[in-house]
């Protein structure tokens, strides 16, 4: 008898016991609805969503993530549509220390002798344990306002394919081709990813790593309009299931160790 079928016949004894039935359905959840690594690697390379929820003790957010190298317009109008927070392209931090990236907090500490008012507003961590990977913002030369999904799909696609030259012509093509402030904001991963941090920005960048893609990662929160609150794993498997797409929770990745 399966361990699944051994709960069942469990529970059916005692369902009248309201705290087991709790571990009973969150159980079956985790067991029956979660999708696999492998099934999320694969859709990462057939240029599909995957979804991430990072961690209960955490943010406690659901994620729809996207390889940089395959976005569309149309992904970006999902994104907007359908996840409804902000939409950031998360990079690995070997990339980004060659492009010479430095943490926005890190930018504005810098400043902070002449303007002590970042200083004050940088220091400390945020409610879930640690500081913002956000880096600076950037549109593309090529875009007009920088903010419609046209736009934003050139400018994370160039993004790409600086990540993916940048130990050729990479960092000349950022310098070149890029301003800031813009429409797109960037998140570095941290060095040792899940070694070190267990965001969303570094699960993306592992999750497509270990797919053997490029590591720049598009990843927008996904929110609730009825609960005006992140949106619940329970809604975003439901949503998951609609569109057929993969689900997966931290502990998933945090547990594949391939690289």
């Amino acid at each position: 008898m399966s361990s699944v079928n051994i709960f069942q016949d469990f529970y059916q004894r005692i369902s009248k016991n309201k705290f087991f039935s709790k571990i009973y359905n969150d159980y079956c959840f985790y067991i029956l609805c979660l999708s696999t690594v492998e099934e999320a690697i694969e859709a990462l390379n057939h240029g599909k969503f995957v979804l991430i929820h990072d961690d209960d003790n955490r943010e406690n957010e659901i994620d729809l993530i996207i390889p940089a190298e395959n976005i569309k317009p149309s992904h970006i109008a999902t994104m907007r549509n359908d996840g409804g927070g902000l939409l950031c392209v998360a990079i690995d931090g070997c990339i980004s220390r060659k492009l010479g990236l430095l943490y926005l907090h890190d930018i504005l500490n810098c400043v902070s002798n002449d303007h002590p008012l970042f200083s004050t507003m940088t220091n400390g961590r945020s409610p879930y344990g640690d500081k913002p990977s956000f880096s600076i913002s950037v549109n593309h030369r090529d875009t007009y306002t920088g903010i419609t999904d046209y736009d934003r799909a050139l400018t994370i696609s160039k993004l790409a394919s600086v990540c993916k030259n940048i130990d050729s012509d990479g960092v000349s093509e950022f310098i070149k081709n890029f301003r800031t402030p813009g429409h797109v904001p960037l998140l570095i991963a941290a060095s040792g990813l899940l070694k070190e941090r267990f965001g969303h920005t570094e699960l993306a960048v592992y999750l497509a790593k270990v797919a053997g893609l490029t590591p720049a990662v598009a990843i927008c929160e996904m929110l609730d309009s009825n609960t005006f609150r992140s949106l619940s794993i329970t809604e975003a498997y439901k949503y998951a299931k609609i569109k057929g797409l993969p689900l997966l929770e931290a502990n998933q990745l945090k547990t594949y160790s391939v690289i």
